[in-house]
């Protein structure tokens, strides 16, 4: 039982985060220290924390990031991260330990026009934030989450994929992993443009992001390369401590036909058991109808996750439906 809440120091608070992520494994990489500093650059804001303790001992966790957007302070997830949201120390999560943790992690909050968080999986009692004023949207990811008998997990794809999309690409590319992130991004940025969509970062901030990745071992490329040098598909695989995320994907769209990206996923997953040891594959959810078709046909399970928010301010909100 938490007798004590001790809250942190705010001129020490990130000091001692980066501390408890060292000590606790089990932070998801999104939440991870290092990470919020790879995707906190350019226009994306700043990070901080606020953290619980108990005896001198960091018990939970909650980093935010704040942006200013003309007269508005905003906390909203930044560029490639899927979750934020508290994190409780195994210890400290029995539901009146959490109840009481989390409302001491609200409290410390700074106050914002708006505040917005994915939040994982485990956070599945909201109370806390419903009794501080938040809203609640449910949204959902699939995960396979045992990769135990790859066969098994093989035969449960959709019959299009297993007879026709990864057969097709087999006889048409290579899988490669030793392409640069040069080569990674002008693929991913073609998906967007076929789709009228302006991509959401540049190369330089991009770049930035992938070196940071691959000096913690927390990523793999995967490039669908045909005999003439063509690419057909890249996939972005994200290396967690239990699991990888099917983090980006991407395609030529003049050779999207060819399934490269349908074998991509398979190939990931593959990596996923045989080379990393890891039993979870998570495909990181979509709201978006034709993605959400896709990775269903994986075979994967529904999980559903929280996004909560708060408006602080009527003008805020009023421009957010006014621009939506």
């Amino acid at each position: 039982m938490v007798t004590e809440i001790v809250r942190s120091l705010k001129m020490s608070s990130k000091i001692k985060y980066r501390q408890f992520c060292e000590r606790e494994k089990g932070i998801p990489i999104f939440s991870q220290a290092w990470y919020l500093d790879a995707v906190c650059r350019a226009d994306q804001g700043q990070w901080d924390v606020v953290l619980v303790e108990q005896a001198g001992r960091v018990v939970a966790s909650l980093p935010y990031v704040v942006k200013q957007r003309g007269p508005f302070r905003i906390s909203a997830m930044p560029h490639l991260t899927k979750f934020l949201g508290p994190y409780l120390h195994p210890d400290f999560r029995s539901v009146k330990q959490a109840h009481k943790i989390i409302k001491a992690l609200i409290e410390q909050l700074p106050i914002f026009s708006f505040f917005s968080q994915n939040c994982y999986y485990e956070l599945q009692d909201w109370l806390p934030f419903f009794w501080k004023g938040f809203r609640q949207t449910t949204q959902y990811s699939y995960l396979l989450d045992d990769l135990s008998d790859l066969q098994s997990v093989y035969n449960n794809f959709s019959a299009d994929y297993r007879n026709n999309k990864i057969k097709k690409a087999e006889s048409l590319v290579k899988v490669r992993m030793d392409l640069s992130p040069e080569d990674y991004y002008q693929v991913e940025k073609m998906s967007f443009e076929r789709q009228g969509l302006k991509f959401p970062f540049s190369l330089e901030y991009f770049k930035a992001y992938d070196a940071a990745l691959e000096a913690q071992h927390a990523r793999r490329m995967f490039f669908a390369v045909d005999q003439q040098g063509q690419i057909h598909s890249v996939l972005y695989l994200l290396i967690d401590s239990d699991r990888t995320y099917y983090h980006m994907a991407g395609d030529n769209p003049s050779l999207r036909s060819s399934g490269a990206g349908i074998l991509l996923v398979w190939k990931a997953i593959q990596f996923t058991k045989e080379v990393l040891g890891l039993n979870i594959f998570d495909f990181e959810g979509s709201t978006i109808k034709s993605i959400e078709r896709v990775r269903r046909q994986f075979g994967a399970s529904q999980l559903p996750y929280f996004n909560i928010y708060k408006y602080n301010s009527k003008v805020y909100e009023l421009w957010k439906v006014l621009t939506s």
